[in-house]
């Protein structure tokens, strides 16, 4: 008579594991040779995104232009005022689509649309897709499909006639890459336990830093060249990523146990085990049952959003951190736009503000185990706000120059706000059970986005009153950031499967919280 199977990795000696968490946990390892390249691979998707997010620094520049008549001068600032016979740019027009197709003269609102067109498809392409990873395509096919969708519209961008055009394609790349980092992120630290969550989740990171760090060597290079160039070699290898997440990376075992396929989530373990195991030894008796699930997503895709705003514990929590993210955002995308304000040289500006995801990568990466979430939120924004004040005022001293303390300040400035960034999005995974949780991150990255948008118009509106920009940019980030007072701390906890675990361990947060003060 056969042998009743027996569970996955079965120990005589031990118990069987109570929850995904624990067979992640206990049977798989805590961060395997498979698990390490199956996070990397996933993390890469960041390289592609930084590189369509910040792009526009160097398509969408006005060059400079020099007089070529006698009665023009260098003293006139005003291009407008002269014929155009009377000047010509310091490069060929093709370098930049201001110069390409005359926009100089142009309004701001014409000028900017590229700009604010990409974060409005980011937006909108938040709000339509960042449910479909929790209900019906799940992590894998939702990564996948965002880089591709980027990779196309990234390519089609070179065959642009027009601004108007440009815009659309501009928009239509926001819209694809709109959930690359909520996938990349909740699909790269779903595939750990605990112990290494919080460094994985760093890894995400790297691959934007990395991605922004590129773009200013890839645009010097092609310094002198048409905008459409830098484009195209940013397409490309996107395009080949995409053949690679198709084939190469694992589905999330959570996301595929919670939606009831309890088997598809065995074989995904199997492969990624870092201890080998033979077919005899998986089965579902060590796995909670289906009978035992407090609750299962539905598919529609707007249910993960209404559990999230139905359960009071979960809009408190999804209102902080979006609260948060928006302040960051404005100083995130808000700082290297401002730079122009510095009048600092646009390749090393833009690779000074890269280099500073460095230390706050590696800071977050070597310090998060020991980090209070909470606490280090509130101190990276609070600092941010400080820093980026000080530039407003020392603008405002008629004494002196103080454009190499500006950089200083504006360094530290954005450093904070990346570092702030990273915090917040392992602290978003933390709050909120995997039924939601991409949902829940894909709301605290629209809410970055949305500073996005008002950045440019403030830096605009700052080139004549600091105080738009960087004295709006330091206020935002250090009052909004108190909101995470309001948040419990989450260093070294489980994460949750559902909403009723994640309620039950946030009353019992509570209930040791009354328990102390009363005694």
């Amino acid at each position: 008579m056969a042998e009743p199977t027996q569970p996955l990795l079965n120990d005589s000696n031990s118990s069987p594991p109570r929850s995904l968490d624990d067979t992640i946990e206990r049977y798989i390892g805590s961060f395997g040779w498979a698990q390490f390249l199956q996070a990397t691979l996933v993390s890469f998707s960041g390289v592609f995104d930084a590189q369509q997010t910040f792009i526009s620094v160097f398509t969408d520049f006005e060059p400079k232009w020099h007089c070529s008549e006698s009665f023009c001068h260098d003293s006139i600032s005003n291009i407008c005022i002269l014929p155009k016979t009377s000047w010509s740019w310091d490069f060929p027009p093709h370098v930049s689509v201001i110069s390409e197709w005359g926009l100089q003269c142009s309004g701001s609102f014409v000028k900017g649309l590229p700009e604010s067109s990409f974060f409005v498809g980011c937006l909108i392409g938040g709000l339509i897709l960042s449910t479909l990873a929790d209900s019906s395509l799940g992590r894998k096919n939702m990564l996948f499909l965002s880089c591709l969708l980027m990779s196309i519209s990234t390519m089609l961008t070179v065959f642009s006639p027009n601004i108007w055009v440009y815009a659309f394609f501009r928009f239509v790349n926001g819209f694809g890459r709109a959930t690359i980092g909520t996938c990349a992120l909740v699909l790269s630290t779903e595939l750990v336990g605990k112990r290494w969550r919080g460094r994985v989740g760093i890894m995400s990171f790297f691959g934007f830093m990395l991605g922004f760090l590129s773009l200013p060597a890839m645009a010097y290079m092609n310094r002198g060249n048409s905008w459409r160039i830098l484009y195209i070699w940013t397409s490309v290898p996107t395009i080949i990523y995409c053949v690679l997440v198709r084939y190469f990376v694992c589905e999330s075992p959570r996301w595929l146990f919670v939606r009831g396929r309890r088997e598809e989530a065995i074989s995904i373990l199997k492969r990624v085990a870092s201890i080998p195991m033979s077919d005899g030894t998986m089965s579902f008796s060590s796995l909670p049952t289906e009978e035992e699930e407090d609750e299962k997503p539905s598919v529609n895709i707007y249910a993960a959003m209404k559990v999230l705003v139905e359960k009071r514990w979960a809009l408190r929590r999804l209102t902080a951190v979006m609260a948060v993210a928006f302040g960051i955002g404005l100083v995130y995308y808000g700082m290297p736009l401002a730079l122009s304000n510095l009048d600092f040289n646009v390749y090393m500006s833009a690779a000074f503000n890269a280099l500073m995801d460095l230390p706050a990568n590696l800071i977050t990466l070597f310090l998060v185990d020991k980090l209070s979430r909470r606490n280090a939120l509130i101190g990276f924004t609070a600092l941010g706000g400080v820093s980026s004040v000080l530039i407003f005022a020392l603008q405002n001293m008629r004494i002196g120059s103080h454009g190499a303390l500006q950089l200083v300040l504006e360094l530290i400035s954005y450093f904070c706000a990346c570092s702030a960034f990273n915090i917040e999005m392992i602290y978003t995974i933390e709050l909120f059970p995997t039924c939601v949780r991409n949902s829940a991150i894909a709301m605290t990255r629209q809410a970055l986005v949305l500073g996005g948008v008002f950045s440019p118009i403030m830096v605009a509106a700052g080139r004549k009153n600091g105080f738009w920009s960087f004295g709006l940019f330091g206020l935002a980030i250090g009052l909004l950031g108190l909101f995470a007072v309001a948040l419990p701390e989450t260093r070294g906890s489980d994460l949750c499967d559902t909403m009723d675990e994640e309620e039950c361990k946030d009353r019992q947060g509570n209930s040791d919280i009354i328990s102390s003060v009363m005694a």
